[in-house]
């Protein structure tokens, strides 16, 4: 059976994902090995940076994030830095990097890495 989640996310340079995931999402690593971060976040979940030359090629949301207050929380990251995306495409169209999509609302940002990260609202 499966059961927990646990994204794993590439990165060129470790040690710029690691500035960026401690300066703009206040996040640290609970272990460090060689060429790995990682990370344990609040409700028991987990993920990993680990140093590859692939970074950057994904195209698609790597690693969401759920949280109570979409605006509040996107405000808070703005201010340390953070840019969010804008799309403009069939069936999705963001609105101050906010898309509204059925009973959810979201918001997409890059790592210094090119990760696609995203948060996410129930409504």
């Amino acid at each position: 059976m499966l059961k927990q989640l646990h994204p794993v996310l590439p990165a060129a340079d470790l040690q710029r994902a690691r500035a960026f995931y401690h300066d703009k999402l206040d996040l640290d690593p609970d272990e460090m090995h060689d060429g790995m971060l990682m990370f344990h976040a609040p409700e028991g979940s987990a993920f990993e940076i680990y140093e590859t030359s692939n970074a950057g090629t994904a195209k698609n949301t790597q690693m969401v994030w759920m949280t109570d207050d979409l605006d509040a929380e996107m405000a808070r990251l703005r201010e340390r830095g953070v840019v969010f995306e804008d799309y403009d495409i069939p069936g999705m169209k963001t609105e101050n990097g906010v898309a509204t999509m059925g009973d959810s609302k979201a918001a997409w940002f890059r790592d210094t890495e090119g990760n696609f990260l995203c948060i996410s609202q129930a409504l």
